[in-house]
């Protein structure tokens, strides 16, 4: 007769018999052990590394961190077939225009009671503005449309609007993205103050950044183009960096476009800088201006095809 060998696997997590280290050393051996025990587990030392917040925000882990911020936000995009970008960049206070004239509106009320309220007055003079600049929030959402009807449909992936995932200009380009059912990215980064994303980006596409210099890696990664619009410090900032990358050819140049040359040309007098001999003529060449957002995006797919990379197959 054949002898049956086949033993029964045993359960993948539970024993019958607990091992020696599943219960502590009891009372009867030694009065003080528990008290000792849980000094031990209470200790920083007993933390799991992953679990140990102290240990994980020290000056020695930052290696680790920045590791984890790049590789979380990397390995989601790809998974989504992320291919190309096209990065936003742009004012948190440039509102939409009905926002922005209720804000003008409240002034004037305000104007109303204390006619020569200096602080009222400058405010009011800000709201006007930021009301005249409402016209790039309409731009920066028509291109999002664009851009996102460019593809062949939402589940097309390979070009998408990336912003930075706050309010303004860069809610506006996402909401265009939105609107037309394409998924939109949006990389926010931690701040001192509570924040909140803008409701335009695709949930499973929104990140949180700690460190500004991987969120700005994760801007150019796979960028295929730049719109940018009016804007302050940070606008400024990601920029002049991305300008000087190209020049500099740490990165492959890409169509740089700036929406506004009126706002440009005041703010920024590009033409002293080659006049001056600070740049060259070709480093004036890095980006031009448009003043819609379908002349924006044509010069785009314009420019790929004259550098032979092409944004879309030609199948579209």
């Amino acid at each position: 007769m054949k002898k049956n060998y086949f033993i029964k696997p045993p359960n993948k997590k539970r024993r019958k018999t607990d091992l020696p280290w599943q219960h502590p050393k009891p009372k009867t051996e030694d009065p003080e052990a528990l008290k000792r025990i849980n000094a031990i587990m209470q200790s920083p030392s007993y933390r799991l590394a992953a679990e140990d917040h102290d240990f994980l925000f020290s000056d020695d882990t930052l290696p680790v961190r920045l590791q984890l911020d790049y590789i979380k936000p990397e390995l989601i995009l790809r998974k989504h077939g992320i291919e190309r970008t096209i990065v936003v960049f742009g004012s948190t206070r440039i509102r939409e225009r009905k926002t922005a004239l209720k804000r003008l509106e409240e002034i004037q009320k305000a104007l109303v009671k204390d006619p020569t309220s200096e602080k009222l007055l400058k405010e009011l003079r800000k709201a006007e503005r930021i009301l005249e600049k409402s016209k790039y929030y309409d731009i920066a959402r028509e291109f999002g449309q664009l851009v996102g009807k460019a593809g062949k449909g939402e589940n097309d992936n390979r070009v998408s609007i990336m912003t930075g995932g706050g309010p303004g200009i860069m809610e506006a380009a996402n909401r265009g993205a939105f609107d037309v059912g394409a998924k939109t990215i949006g990389l926010n980064i931690t701040l001192p103050h509570e924040q909140f994303p803008n409701p335009y980006i695709t949930p499973e596409l929104c990140f949180q950044f700690y460190y500004f210099a991987i969120r700005k890696m994760h801007f150019l990664k796979r960028a295929a183009g730049l719109l940018v619009c009016p804007g302050g410090y940070g606008t400024m900032d990601e920029l002049f960096e991305t300008l000087t990358l190209i020049q500099t050819r740490k990165i492959a140049p890409v169509p740089v476009v700036f929406i506004g040359r009126e706002y440009w040309t005041k703010l920024v007098d590009f033409d002293m800088f080659e006049e001056e001999g600070t740049i060259d003529p070709e480093d004036r060449d890095l980006f031009w201006f448009a003043d819609s957002a379908e002349e924006a995006w044509e010069g785009m797919l314009a420019w790929h095809e004259a550098n032979k990379t092409p944004l879309f197959d030609g199948s579209e």
